[in-house]
């Protein structure tokens, strides 16, 4: 007798994540594969039928999803008593809902794109031919929605305008086609398996215009602005119509009103998280006068090459890239006009290549004055050379701009603005970050006797193999030559690391400055900038040296990095 896999099922853990009245398990059989394991109530055996029915029509389309695989009646297992049961693939990823704020706002967009295109195609699955047409059914719903809500007791300000929007549109819905729809498509219901996006949870499926699906946008909007303005872009192909703006700007009103009287029943908590998101969406619409939200990047844009994506601010060629290498990253998030990719040569080599000429998205300084920039940064390189330091390869005029070469570093960056990295990096052990502050010193120590000053030092210089627990340091293009006057008033770095002297115009910019740049960095490395004695890990005495070369008074800190690190070895 053949048997069925929920057959084979020898352990189950809940899941209680989610609204679905459904109970969720991660399975495992015999075989020690893993499964989602839906159980519901024997009554709903002819709506979970036709679930099962839908997801296997989404699978056809290679749809990334939980695959339908078994649907029965929950019998002959002593682990569930009655009821329905539908067994599915097993997703072994994170919560995009989590995940989505650690990645770059290019990752984000990348994402959004892609779940377009997913939702696009799961709305070629056609609706019943028997289905009421659209604006009957969704017009009756409406008017539902808004009597409900007037009889509910709550009301949000601005409602007025809400309802005057909706009552002015009713005419939108007319001829809308209808399709299959997902029925609640936003970042709670998607996970991030291997940097592939999965789509989860279609328990809310419904059949209706394929625009409103974008109604829980909402949720998504409020953890990313990128991935719901990639999402639309991702759908159509490019710049949504303004009929799409409008009618989104009615399903979301719509909604708006129903989660008021829908949250009352669950508390407190849950109506106070509703009224909130009504005065977001008055406020995205500007008092529904403007049915573009404010959330949607108008000028965000992105290019691909080699299927890396990278944000810009108009189009550039980078064929040229191909003479290097093929790209697998892109670091796109810079202020200093240079955008950066990593690339692997025909040999498997990989290289750094950092390159100003094109319009990056977060410049701070124009396309010239970054060519420039850059080229002066080349000798800084070449003089500065040590083990420490990522090498510096060659360097060349291409493509109307310059391109700098690097070895690639196969190591991971402690800046704030990489998170992941950097919740690595604060989790290695304290004696491993001592080992590292003390390899960051002796640098400059160096950099002090080739007789340049450090500028624009933070914690985006410093770099980790964790391989090969080997410090690198990267990003000292605005190092110089002693003696630096500041010209500038407010010279380039990250606030964090800078001292006193740096905001000051023709201020003396010297060792002495780099000592706090070092005390600085010791805040960064150890107490996550915080520099509290209580917030400090390692001893009093340490703490004393670092707290002294912090200070805002030249005169009080350690006058060289020499008396920093000999006051640093006798602390410890």
């Amino acid at each position: 007798m053949a048997y069925t896999l929920y057959e084979t099922i020898i352990k189950a853990e809940p899941i209680t994540k989610g609204w679905s009245e459904d109970k969720k398990y991660c399975v495992t059989t015999a075989d020690d594969t893993k499964y989602l394991l839906r159980i519901s109530p024997a009554s709903r055996f002819e709506a979970r039928k036709a679930l099962f029915a839908m997801l296997e029509k989404a699978a056809e389309l290679n749809i990334p999803m939980c695959i339908p695989i078994e649907f029965g009646f929950c019998e002959d297992n002593p682990m569930f008593l009655g009821g329905v049961y539908t067994l599915q693939s097993w997703i072994d990823g994170e919560d995009l809902e989590e995940v989505l704020p650690c990645l770059s706002e290019t990752g984000q967009y990348a994402l959004g794109l892609k779940s377009g295109e997913i939702i696009r195609k799961m709305h070629t699955i056609p609706a019943p031919e028997t289905q009421e047409e659209w604006a009957v059914r969704f017009n009756r719903k409406t008017s539902y929605k808004i009597q409900k809500y007037q009889e509910c007791g709550v009301r949000f300000e601005g409602d007025d305008k809400v309802i005057t929007y909706i009552e002015e549109n009713r005419h939108l819905l007319e001829n809308r086609p209808q399709c299959f729809q997902h029925g609640d498509y936003h970042v709670g219901n998607m996970m991030l398996e291997n940097g592939e996006l999965r789509i989860i949870d279609f328990d809310r499926y419904d059949f209706g215009d394929p625009w409103e699906e974008f109604n829980r946008i909402v949720w998504s909007a409020a953890v990313s602005p990128h991935f719901a303005t990639g999402q639309l872009r991702g759908y159509f192909g490019g710049e949504p119509p303004i009929e799409f703006f409008k009618l989104l700007a009615f399903y979301i009103a719509s909604n708006t009103l129903s989660s008021i009287y829908w949250a009352i029943p669950f508390g407190q908590s849950d109506l106070n998280t509703m009224m909130k998101q009504s005065q977001n969406v008055l406020a995205w619409y500007e008092g529904m006068q403007n049915p573009i939200p404010t959330w949607y990047l108008k000028d965000f844009y992105i290019q691909w090459v080699d299927g890396v994506p990278y944000k810009l601010k108009s189009p550039f060629d980078f064929s040229f890239l191909s003479k290097y290498g093929k790209v697998f990253k892109a670091f796109d998030d810079q202020d200093s006009g240079n955008i950066c990719f990593g690339v692997q040569a025909n040999d498997g080599k990989r290289y750094f290549v950092k390159f100003a000429g094109a319009p990056t998205a977060r410049a701070g300084v124009g396309v010239d004055e970054a060519i420039q920039n850059l080229k002066s940064a080349v000798p800084v390189y070449r003089d500065l050379a040590h083990p420490k330091l990522i090498r510096l390869v060659g360097d060349e005029d291409i493509n109307h701009g310059y391109a700098v070469v690097f070895d690639w570093a196969d190591a991971e960056c402690m800046g704030r603005m990489y998170p992941v990295s950097r919740i690595k990096f604060m989790a290695l052990a304290l004696d491993t970050r001592v080992k590292i502050y003390e390899e960051i010193l002796a640098f400059h120590a160096y950099v002090v006797a080739c007789g340049y000053v450090a500028i624009d030092f933070y914690d985006g210089s410093i770099m980790y193999d964790f391989g090969s627990e080997k410090t690198i340091i990267c990003d000292i293009d605005f190092y110089a030559k002693s003696p630096y006057v500041n010209r500038m008033g407010r010279l380039w770095g990250s606030g964090r690391f800078m001292s006193p002297e740096e905001f000051t115009l023709d201020a003396a910019i010297d060792e002495v400055t780099n000592v706090y740049a070092m005390g600085a960095t010791a805040f960064a490395l150890f107490s996550e900038y915080d520099r509290s004695p209580k917030a400090w890990p390692l001893s009093s005495g340490l703490y004393e040296v670092v707290k002294q070369s912090v200070s805002n008074e030249r005169s009080k800190r350690q006058q060289s990095i020499r008396q920093l690190i000999d006051e640093w070895r006798a602390a410890r």
